[in-house]
């Protein structure tokens, strides 16, 4: 069955990736997509994850639940606990926040985990959720140059930053890419990193929400 998905997003620079993880695992879905650049903005102005911003999580949620959406998903990982809150809201509508999928494989295995990012505001929420579900150490590092870069549509040296950083990393037996935009790095990190597990969001976070969205 063909279902629309909506995909919400703050940042432009993570819609091609989240866009090629549903064309490899679930090309069948049909794809809306909402996408208000002053989110990212305001949230770094902010410093915090105010009641406004919430709202604005919130009624993007209820938005796309009226468009008749089988499962949301949303692109940027600095709205964790309003994501959260929409999602119980619109329960059993399934709504992940990115990172869910992949802190779980890298909460699975345990070991030394790390995790590379390059929006600072979205840091401090995500090490939140990640210790409160695996009670487990997790070292991040910001890399806030390669954003910059890639907004600039600098690719290769997004790339080049990231992989710079993660060989300054203590050693880890996982690494994490923070956001959807970071995962176009992962080839140049692994080839940094060898021996060390790389994970990236939208992949996982694809194959979750289908198997959600079937159930």
């Amino acid at each position: 069955m063909t279902r629309r998905i909506a995909l919400i997003h703050a940042v432009d620079v993570a819609i091609p990736p989240v866009h090629a993880a549903f064309a490899a695992s679930w090309p069948e879905a049909r794809l809306m997509n909402l996408f208000d650049d002053s989110l990212s903005p305001d949230r770094a102005a902010d410093g915090t994850l105010t009641p406004r911003m919430s709202a604005r999580i919130m009624a993007l949620a209820h938005y796309a639940a009226e468009a008749g959406a089988a499962g949301i998903l949303f692109t940027c990982s600095a709205f964790g606990p309003a994501i959260e809150a929409a999602a119980r809201a619109l329960r059993p509508l399934p709504i992940l926040k990115p990172n869910e999928a992949m802190f779980a494989a890298a909460g699975a295995t345990g070991g030394a985990i790390g995790m590379l990012a390059t929006f600072g505001p979205a840091c401090a929420s995500m090490e939140a959720e990640f210790a409160e579900a695996f009670a487990l150490p997790l070292k991040s590092l910001v890399v806030p140059d390669a954003m910059a870069a890639l907004r600039q549509g600098d690719g290769a040296r997004h790339d080049r930053l990231l992989a710079e950083a993660a060989g300054t990393m203590p050693r880890c037996d996982t690494v994490m890419l923070a956001h959807f935009s970071t995962s176009r790095a992962e080839g140049a990190v692994r080839a940094v990193l060898p021996g060390v597990r790389v994970l990236t969001a939208p992949g996982a976070a694809v194959l979750a929400l289908r198997l959600q969205a079937d159930r």
